[in-house]
């Protein structure tokens, strides 16, 4: 039996006329001629224009490279045609005002990990779908100050050695993938679930000296291995692009660990509420993982602001409960109560 297309998934999602779903599916349809076009020109790579650079910090401090504002522009361009009251952007301060009478706000991350653009490491391009509130053309911030159990749906585009679309709009997360032949999107995996289990982490452990105690705790346990608490040994992993650390968790389980820490500009993390954590957040729970700020539930999270950071854990449910256990009840980890003093293996 064929795969399912992205168009036979969308109008079985569609079910009787529905005024949101509607927008829901003309919306991502729209994302996805969108994210064809950026992928045609990241595979030109620096053959291209659009690598030609670097620009000036955007909204938010961040660097901006020449393929930054390319991808935010031609998504924008997308959603002027799409059923979409509010465009916000990473590389936006405030939100756009695209159609005070459409039913939806888009929160996009036009190009996640830009940083690895020069290196052909996997970026991609992150989304959440909210209803849009109130009155969009007097408050635009409004609709993106709902906590992300609002969202209608939240996917990703990977821009690897597929083009893959990860979507899940309420009823499970599933897997895309271009199909040059078929000229369309092809269904690879339905409804992945997350093992709850993992011996896999990944982390920046250059990072370790500025962590909090909890996580150095956590990142020394699982570092010794059989000789350790945990009792079995563990890989870790880092690509430093979001998209591409979730996929593989999607695909075979783990936990991911931004937490906030003791350098400037990074006690409250470095992800963004709003058009990060939130739709990875939904993805990952969506295909029966955990995502917190390594205590409350992201998706519970009020945002105060459209680029607020966050701390951000998510991937397998029993290890993100357990880091999370790490940071309000230690020694309610029976392998290592009462805790102990001992030197990490990053110490000097």
């Amino acid at each position: 039996m064929p795969a399912a297309t992205l168009d036979a998934f969308l109008n079985s999602y569609l079910g009787p006329p529905d005024e949101l779903r509607s927008a829901v599916v003309a919306t991502v349809r729209q994302l996805t001629q969108a994210a064809t076009k950026v992928r045609n020109t990241i595979n030109q790579g620096v053959l291209g224009t659009a690598f030609a650079g670097t620009r000036s910090a955007n909204a938010d401090g961040d660097i901006q490279k020449d393929l930054d504002i390319f991808a935010d522009d031609i998504f924008l361009d997308a959603m002027r045609h799409a059923p979409v009251a509010l465009y916000a952007s990473e590389e936006l301060e405030q939100p756009v005002l695209l159609d005070s009478q459409a039913p939806l706000a888009i929160a996009i991350d036009p190009l996640d990990g830009s940083s690895n653009i020069d290196t052909n490491v996997s970026i991609g391009t992150i989304f959440s779908l909210l209803p849009a509130t109130g009155a969009p053309d007097e408050n635009p911030a409004a609709s993106f100050l709902q906590p992300g159990v609002k969202q209608l749906g939240a996917g990703f585009f990977i821009y690897g050695p597929q083009l893959a679309l990860v979507l899940s709009l309420g009823s499970g997360t599933h897997v895309f993938v271009l199909s040059t032949r078929l000229g369309t999107f092809v269904q690879a995996y339905e409804s992945r679930i997350i093992p709850q289990r993992t011996q896999e982490f990944a982390i920046n452990a250059a990072n370790y000296r500025h962590w909090d105690e909890a996580v150095r705790l956590y990142i020394d346990d699982c570092l010794e291995g059989t000789e350790g608490p945990r009792g079995k040994d563990f890989n870790m992993r880092w690509i430093a692009s979001l998209v591409a650390d979730c996929y593989r968790i999607l695909m075979r389980g783990g936990v991911f660990l931004y937490p906030g820490d003791k350098r400037k500009g990074y006690r409250q993390g470095r992800l963004r509420l709003v058009y990060e954590a939130n739709p990875i957040a939904y993805l990952i729970e969506q295909a029966g993982g955990a995502a917190t700020d390594t205590i409350t539930r992201i998706l519970e999270i009020e945002p105060e602001g459209l680029h607020q950071r966050v701390p951000v854990v998510f991937g397998s449910g029993r290890e993100v409960a357990r880091i999370t256990r790490y940071h309000t009840e230690p020694s309610a980890i029976g392998e290592r109560a009462p805790l102990f003093s001992r030197r990490g293996l990053f110490r000097a």
